[in-house]
C-alpha cells in the first residue's frame, strides 16, 4: 500500500509538472516528509532528483519543442549556474527560509497569472 501512495503521489507531480510546465515540487516537497521521514533539508534536492526526469518526459510528450539548441542556451547556462549556486549554498539556509521563499514565489506567480 505504501509503494501504491508514493506512486499516486508521484503520478501527482508529474501530472502538475506537465500541465503547468513546473510545480511538481510544489507537491513532492510537503508530501515527501510525510510519506518517506525525510528531513526537511533533504527534501528539496530529493524534489528535484524526483523533477528532473519528469520534465524532460513532460517536454517529449506534453509539448512540440520548437527551439533551437542556441534560443535556449542562456537559459540553460544560467540555470546551471544557479543549480550549482543552490547546491553549495542552499544547504546552509535555513529550512524556514526556504519554505517562505518558496512561498512568497508561488503567491508571486499566482498573483501574476491571475491579474
Amino acid at each position: 500500500m505504501h509503494k501504491i501512495i508514493l506512486s499516486l503521489v508521484g503520478a501527482t507531480a508529474g501530472l502538475v509538472n506537465g500541465l503547468f510546465g513546473a510545480g511538481g515540487g510544489m507537491v513532492l516537497v510537503p508530501l515527501l516528509g510525510k510519506r518517506t521521514g525525510i528531513s526537511e533539508q533533504e527534501r528539496f534536492p530529493a524534489s528535484i532528483a524526483i523533477i528532473a526526469p519528469i520534465c524532460v518526459v513532460s517536454l517529449l510528450f506534453c509539448y512540440p519543442f520548437q527551439l533551437t539548441f542556441w534560443q535556449v542556451f542562456p537559459y540553460l547556462l544560467g540555470s546551471t549556474l544557479g543549480g550549482i549556486a543552490a547546491g553549495l549554498w542552499g544547504k546552509h539556509i535555513p529550512v524556514v527560509w526556504l519554505h517562505r521563499a518558496l512561498g512568497a514565489l508561488i503567491l508571486w506567480g499566482g498573483i501574476r497569472y491571475l491579474c
